[in-house]
């Protein structure tokens, strides 16, 4: 099994598009405008009216400043992180210039801050947002988070990979040409599992490995294993994170078709709604009563946490029992290459 590293994901510039950053973004702004506020009188009465003074200075630069930030995103990706960084502060150090001007000449009693303040004021407010959202970035994709999706691998890799070995020496007499191609599938499967996923790919790619996957599957489990693929409204180029599909559909294997002795179905939705994809996986439910298994949260954890990563809070996954179903539906916002 690869090594566990220290955190080498380069440091990335939040994406002031999405709308958890911004969210974030407003409460720190608002947080900080009060401090301030607290720093500066000693009384309760007197310092609401000071916070409404300071917040409606700061809230035209930071309005601004998502305004300018969300489209500007993929000119700053280009850039290295330092560099990122530099322009970020450079275009609030220009809008604290122009909002100084203007509220000068429009708000009263506002001349007595000075201008030097004021861009004290709003570098230090735009360095605290970019440090939290640093900060937040090491936390959700430090090793702790590489840690376990290589727990999560490690607990595929061997009862998957005997029990695939030994359906491909099945059919090595018998069909050469089935085993062969089972054997390729099982190293494109493990070279994503070995590889280092830390960025996006693309939804069809996921979607072959996990076709890939549930191929070598049906070796062992024959008929008793179906799967219903509905791709239909599938966006092929909406970058996912990976391994996304291919652990739930692991645990659907396990806990949903191994227990039983009767056929089970395994169906799988996957569509784009406006600008949202929307991914629908089904399995049937035995019960705890009626599975040899232990529910595993491991892969539903590490799914939820890598979303979060990615998307924030545009993302979500939901899991629920309807009768006797298993279902998971993951939401996340389309994305595609270049965008």
């Amino acid at each position: 099994m690869a090594s566990i590293r220290q955190n080498t994901t380069p440091a990335r510039l939040p994406d002031f598009c999405n709308l958890g950053v911004v969210l974030r973004t407003l409460l720190i702004a608002n947080g900080f405008c009060f401090a301030a506020a607290l720093a500066r009188r000693d009384t309760l009465s007197e310092l609401w009216p000071e916070f409404l003074k300071i917040a409606v200075a700061a809230q035209p630069i930071l309005l601004l400043s998502l305004v300018i930030l969300c489209p500007a995103r993929k000119h700053l990706d280009r850039l290295d992180y330092r560099a990122g960084l530099a322009t970020i502060l450079l275009i609030e150090l220009v809008l604290a210039g122009l909002i100084h001007r203007l509220l000068h000449d429009w708000l009263p009693g506002f001349e007595a801050i000075s201008l030097l303040h004021f861009c004290v004021f709003t570098l230090a407010l735009a360095a605290i947002i970019l440090f939290y959202f640093d900060q937040r970035a090491r936390a959700l994709s430090p090793a702790i988070t590489e840690a376990r999706l290589q727990a999560l691998q490690a607990r595929i890799r061997p009862h998957f990979l005997f029990n695939s070995i030994t359906a491909v020496l099945s059919l090595v007499r018998q069909e050469p040409r089935r085993a062969e191609r089972a054997l390729e599938d099982m190293a494109d499967l493990f070279r994503v599992l070995m590889a280092d996923n830390k960025e996006l790919t693309r939804l069809e790619r996921e979607v072959e490995l996990c076709r890939q996957y549930l191929d070598l599957e049906q070796l062992r489990l024959g008929e008793r294993l179906n799967v219903a693929w509905h791709l239909e409204k599938m966006p092929g180029d909406a970058l996912v994170p990976p391994l996304l599909l291919q652990p739930l559909l692991e645990n659907a294997v396990y806990h949903g078709i191994e227990p039983s002795s009767t056929p089970g179905e395994i169906n799988i939705n996957i569509y784009r709604n406006r600008d949202q994809v929307v991914m629908v996986l089904r399995n049937p439910y035995l019960g705890e009563g009626g599975s040899h298994h232990a529910g595993n949260k491991m892969a539903v954890g590490n799914i939820r946490e890598r979303l979060a990563l990615h998307f924030d809070v545009e993302a979500s996954m939901k899991t629920q029992i309807t009768g006797s179903a298993y279902q998971v539906t993951i939401n996340m916002p389309y994305r595609k290459a270049g965008t």
